[in-house]
């Protein structure tokens, strides 16, 4: 099939803040293919299946966004063992014969990201929070920290479904209560995954000699625990590094071409967060 006039779209609910578009339009315009479009359309779980069902042969690939990484599951032919084993599908890719397939870049993109800064393996890591960003970050720590993650969480819900997560992709969890997550701030590497403004309380515990963070947060940047992190000494991976790296492979699996330098879609990304 002609690569030309292909399409690719982000769906999700909210999609408004979504920065998808503009890195993908880069990317294209880096490998100079003017005539692929890509959209973001506003889709709940309940408008998935209809939305699914009209794609035409003109459709390259879908990202998909809360809440509908789990939702969009039962609609695929395939999913990847990367994307079964957190039950999250954030990239489908229509074949040439016109089968749907669902992996998850977010995992790999994580682990591309820490590698840019240098962060090849740990041997521990602690993460705040367990919510779905949760169980990727604990796939990404699978392949990276060789020995315990610390887990802190609200609830003895949350901090079970954690454990659950460790079992089965084989992690040494360890949860721990939310009110001592300042001691989350002195493993190796710690991994923010909470909604914005939740970690601004621990900023003040920030150790001295602090080491890495990785906060999933792109907007508003930085956040208040980034920039004392920052301000320390420490070093710092952002949301937006993680959206650079995730969308280079779904630009990949969908054009079937690798954009150039990340920073074109990185420099893009800073733009358009700069404008709003």
């Amino acid at each position: 099939m002609s690569v030309n006039g292909r399409r690719a779209a982000v769906l999700g609910s909210p999609i408004a803040h979504s920065l998808s578009p503009v890195l993908h339009r880069a990317a294209y315009a880096e490998l100079g293919l003017g005539d692929w479009s890509y959209d973001r359309f506003e889709v709940d779980e309940e408008a998935l299946p209809g939305f699914v069902e009209q794609l035409g042969p003109e459709w390259a690939g879908l990202s998909l966004t809360m809440p509908l990484k789990r939702a969009v599951i039962p609609l695929l032919d395939s999913v990847s063992d990367t994307a079964a084993s957190v039950e999250a599908v954030n990239t489908v890719v229509r074949t040439g014969d016109g089968r749907l397939t669902g992996d998850n870049t977010d995992i790999p993109g994580m682990v591309a990201a820490l590698r840019e800064r240098g962060i090849e393996q740990v041997e521990s890591a602690a993460i705040l929070g367990a919510g779905a960003t949760a169980s990727s970050a604990l796939a990404a720590l699978a392949r990276i920290c060789t020995g315990e993650v610390v887990a802190y969480v609200r609830s003895e819900a949350r901090a079970a479904e954690m454990r659950q997560w460790g079992e089965r992709l084989d992690v040494e969890v360890r949860t721990a209560d939310w009110a001592d997550a300042e001691r989350a701030l002195h493993a190796p590497l710690v991994v923010a995954t909470t909604p914005a403004g939740t970690t601004d309380a621990l900023s003040h515990a920030v150790p001295e000699r602090p080491t890495t963070l990785f906060d999933v947060l792109y907007d508003p940047w930085p956040t208040t625990l980034a920039a004392r992190w920052s301000a320390y000494g420490g070093a710092v991976v952002s949301g937006l590094d993680l959206l650079v790296h995730q969308a280079v492979l779904q630009v990949e699996q969908m054009t079937g071409r690798t954009p150039g330098p990340l920073d074109v879609m990185r420099k893009a990304g800073e733009r358009a967060l700069a404008e709003r």
